[in-house]
């Protein structure tokens, strides 16, 4: 499969398989539950679902232990989403084209969906169902709550709130983005290696690598659509950034050469996965899908 079919295989796949979990769950909670799955069953690129997928595809893993780690990493993502939107944060009303979770919910019963996803995300790593040997499951579980937390997702939020109306350097915004974007989907590619039990040191330092500078491209080219996207495709608030006077690329290097570093980003990507035997082809293009969407 090629990444225009494997895109939307992966997404169908790791949508059925939450929609299915979540309706297993018991009915004590129904608003909750309600708010769970609008925000997790929305829609989305499902982008780091798809790496968990490709990566651990091409070491060899089957879709149905995939599919927990798969999960786990959309419910991460998911959950940042419903906090990110929140007014005491970025304040969106607006998030894949539907209203964001604490418009429809409230303030509360978003942060409590929030709440709960990060749960739900350990639980499906948890799952005794799951196919992980019980190392992996520890090696995964410490990968997501990693890159997830203080040192990745968490803390470079943090300091994106403490960056606004501020003007920070190059390597200032590097750092920044590399945790508060590139984590997760350094952690997408990690969980999909490691839920693999003969993994090399090499090819995961190679895959590493792809990961983080798929991240950096990821982040530059969405601070380039803040700038130059339409608020009907992206289902988001285009020019968000600007109205918080946040530190982007564009605003550091101008909307060019922001667009160029996204692209050379995207290229040392690729440039990490030609060492690595086996069919790359899907990982090679989602890097170049990166720089090239529209939303």
């Amino acid at each position: 499969m090629n990444l225009e079919q494997f895109a939307p295989y992966a997404a169908s796949r790791v949508t059925d398989f939450m929609h299915g979990y979540i309706d297993s769950l018991d009915d004590a909670a129904p608003k909750l539950k309600e708010s769970m799955k609008y925000a997790l069953l929305l829609g989305g690129k499902r982008a780091r679902p798809l790496l968990v997928y490709a990566t651990g595809k091409l070491l060899g893993q089957t879709e149905d232990v995939l599919d927990y780690a798969a999960a786990a990493v959309e419910c991460v993502h998911s959950y940042s989403l419903i906090h990110d939107d929140m007014p005491e944060m970025d304040n969106d009303k607006l998030r894949r084209g539907h209203p964001t979770v604490h418009v429809k919910f409230g303030q509360a019963g978003a942060l409590l969906a929030g709440d709960a996803l990060q749960a739900l995300a350990f639980q499906f790593l948890s799952d005794q169902n799951s196919g992980l040997s019980d190392s992996s499951v520890a090696r995964l579980t410490n990968i997501l709550a990693v890159n997830a937390g203080y040192s990745g997702m968490c803390g470079g939020q943090a300091l994106d709130l403490e960056a606004e109306k501020k003007h920070l350097g190059l390597n200032e915004l590097k750092v920044l983005h590399s945790k508060k974007t590139g984590a997760l989907i350094r952690a997408a590619v990690l969980m999909g290696a490691y839920a693999c039990e003969q993994v090399s040191t090499e090819i995961c330092s190679n895959l590493d690598e792809y990961a983080k500078w798929t991240g950096l491209a990821f982040q530059v080219w969405d601070d380039v659509l803040d700038v130059i996207g339409d608020t009907a495709v992206m289902g988001k608030t285009a020019g968000a950034d600007i109205a918080l006077e946040k530190s982007t690329y564009p605003a550091l290097l101008g909307i060019d050469k922001a667009q160029a570093f996204a692209k050379e980003c995207a290229q040392k990507a690729k440039n990490a996965l030609k060492t690595i035997d086996g069919d790359t082809s899907v990982l090679s293009s989602f890097a170049d899908f990166t720089v090239s969407r529209d939303h």
